[in-house]
């Protein structure tokens, strides 16, 4: 190997000197946009995320559907009653909770919502003891 001169030593250490410049700007700018995104995960806890709101609510809704609906299906008769049974224990603290949100006095909405909600739940409320009883009244038998 050939012996350096002093200024081509020189340029040398310069050149290097810059590529070890940019680098260290490259990781700088590198280490800021990750403790940005860190920072960002950190207040998305307790705010907001990526994801909207609605279409996380509208995936749920959606899968709900989907498992009751094959619940309900995969269900035999025998089982019907105690099931319905269960149903209109459901409904009855649904029908608490629109109670409450007709007393709320936070909006005339509020109130609307939960008068609804008190009709259609005592709809099925009712609805499922008619059915209830006539599955039971199938189970007698005949004089």
């Amino acid at each position: 190997m050939s012996e350096l001169s002093p200024a081509e030593a020189l340029e040398r250490a310069q050149a290097a000197a810059d590529v070890a410049a940019e680098a260290a700007e490259m990781a700088q700018g590198y280490a800021d946009g990750l403790a940005m995104s860190i920072e960002a995960g950190v207040q998305g806890i307790g705010g907001t995320t990526g994801i909207d709101p609605f279409m996380f609510r509208l995936a749920i809704f959606v899968l709900a559907i989907f498992i009751g609906y094959f619940v309900v299906w995969s269900v035999s008769p025998a089982l019907h009653t105690p099931l319905m049974s269960v149903t209109n224990a459901i409904s009855s603290v649904i029908v608490v909770g629109a109670l409450v949100g007709v007393a709320a006095e936070a909006s005339g909405l509020a109130s609307t919502f939960g008068f609804v909600g008190l009709i259609l739940a005592s709809v099925n409320i009712f609805g499922g003891f008619l059915v209830t009883q006539r599955m039971l009244a199938m189970y007698r038998k005949k004089n």
